[in-house]
């Protein structure tokens, strides 16, 4: 009989389903909820259970994991009369996945530790490709006690798993991680359109540049996504867009100035009133390359 902890798992969009997949085949017993069926029915018939609300399922589990849009997606979950919250017992742990305002974990930690459960905010990166393989990158935060019992969940979705220290902290160390990927999805964007429009050939520049110091993941894998024209989203725009605001309305608490950041905001502001925002976040590359005036024969997917 397995002494796994029964899991509980709410959001099953592009990075959901394939963490719970990696949760099934590590042996646990998962239950499921999703706003949509056809997510959770597909699950299902890959060995999860499906719950009616977010109070059902986490009647039937020992720990609950979300991993949803935005914050206010996270405080409906949990204090709708149909929540988390309504149901949850004491001992229990609830992880939250998603990438929110790091005020709003801090909200949800208070609640949970007045009712004697542990609450970590861990918010991800990697994308669908990390999600897929288990070797996301996670950073958490709450408390350290917490943090230990959760570990081996942890071990099973990602491979970079790093404590930052109390509650909200993990998505405040997830702002600065945008704020890095979205500067480099920019630089290589610009660095490709320069390329093309120099008649030099992108793909060796991009081999060029990996083994230098411009090196990095991002340019591994969506300076590849870019030069194969692949826009279909592992993380959508609309979503990149909604985690920038996160890092600028963080920075404007701290009285802090980030232009670079805003000026990202900006770019896909354009690419969101051109209706690309379902488009993967790389499409920035598009926009340079109309300011460019460099014309591509196919539609972008």
């Amino acid at each position: 009989m397995s002494t796994l902890p029964k899991i509980g798992f709410i959001g099953l969009g592009i990075m959901g389903q394939p963490m719970v997949r990696n949760l099934l085949k590590a042996g646990y017993s998962v239950t499921v909820y999703n706003r949509s069926r056809p997510a959770m029915e597909l699950l299902q018939t890959q060995g999860a259970t499906l719950a009616i609300s977010p109070a059902a399922l986490t009647l039937a589990v020992d720990v609950v994991i979300t991993c949803v849009s935005d914050s206010p997606d996270v405080e409906a979950i949990v204090f709708s009369p149909t929540g988390v919250l309504s149901s949850i017992r004491s001992g229990m742990i609830f992880i939250d996945l998603s990438t929110i305002a790091a005020f709003m974990s801090r909200t949800v930690y208070a609640a949970f530790k007045e009712l004697g459960v542990s609450a970590l905010d861990a918010p991800v990166s990697g994308g669908d490709i990390g999600a897929q393989q288990g070797t996301l990158s996670i950073m958490v935060g709450g408390d350290a006690e917490t943090f230990d019992r959760a570990l081996p969940i942890f071990q099973t979705l990602g491979k970079n798993i790093v404590y930052i220290g109390e509650a909200g902290s993990g998505q405040v160390t997830k702002a600065c991680n945008q704020i890095v990927v979205a500067h480099t999805v920019q630089g290589i964007a610009e660095a490709l359109t320069l390329a093309k429009k120099s008649g030099v050939n992108g793909e060796k520049v991009r081999e060029a540049l990996l083994g230098g110091f411009a090196q990095s993941k991002v340019l591994e894998i969506h300076g590849r996504k870019m030069l194969d024209r692949n826009f279909q989203p592992g993380f959508k725009l609309d979503l990149f867009r909604k985690d920038l605001n996160i890092v600028l309305q963080t920075a404007m608490q701290e009285k802090l100035s980030l232009p670079g950041s805003a000026h990202a905001a900006e770019l896909m502001n354009a690419l969101k009133a051109q209706g690309k925002g379902e488009l993967d976040f790389i499409a920035v590359l598009t926009l340079y390359e109309m300011l460019a005036g460099i014309e591509n024969d196919a539609e972008e997917q």
